[in-house]
């Protein structure tokens, strides 16, 4: 019984070591209903502002859409055997999975319109709460190149 239980606490230690290993993606939030942060933290101008909030309304639809698909499936699903829960949890974590999907890709989208100064910003907020940045190629805008 001993061996049993150094077994499993071994195997749980190093699965979760490994689980550790990758880091979780840095997200915006976008689907949050505070984007007044990342306005100002990552100082966005007026068109910026305007792609945010206009992949946040484009989020927030879509979410409700999932959301009542959720509130569907519950209802509706068959939970009366284990068999039945197993693919209620299943068809439940794709539907979860979509939400999760969608709003990366809008975070990645809003990334794709940083300068560099903000994408690097972005970067070292990821870095400091030990997340994984979206990786993008930050835009280049012409008012914000030095001179020559």
């Amino acid at each position: 019984m001993f061996v049993k239980a150094v077994t499993l606490f071994s195997v749980l230690f190093f699965s979760s070591f490994l689980g550790h290993a990758q880091l979780p993606d840095c997200t915006l939030g976008l689907g949050s209903s505070n984007t007044e942060n990342i306005v100002a933290i990552f100082q966005l101008n007026e068109s910026q502002t305007a792609v945010l909030e206009e992949l946040q309304g484009k989020l927030e639809v879509t979410n409700k859409v999932l959301e009542e698909e959720t509130k569907k499936l519950f209802a509706e699903h068959p939970q009366g055997t284990q068999a039945e829960m197993i693919v209620l949890a299943q068809k439940y974590k794709k539907l979860q999975q979509k939400m999760v999907d969608l709003s990366k890709e809008s975070d990645t989208k809003l990334l794709e319109i940083f300068n560099e100064k903000q994408y690097q910003r972005y970067r070292s907020l990821c870095k400091e709460a030990f997340r994984d940045p979206i990786k993008v190629i930050p835009a280049v805008y012409t008012d914000s190149i030095a001179p020559e």
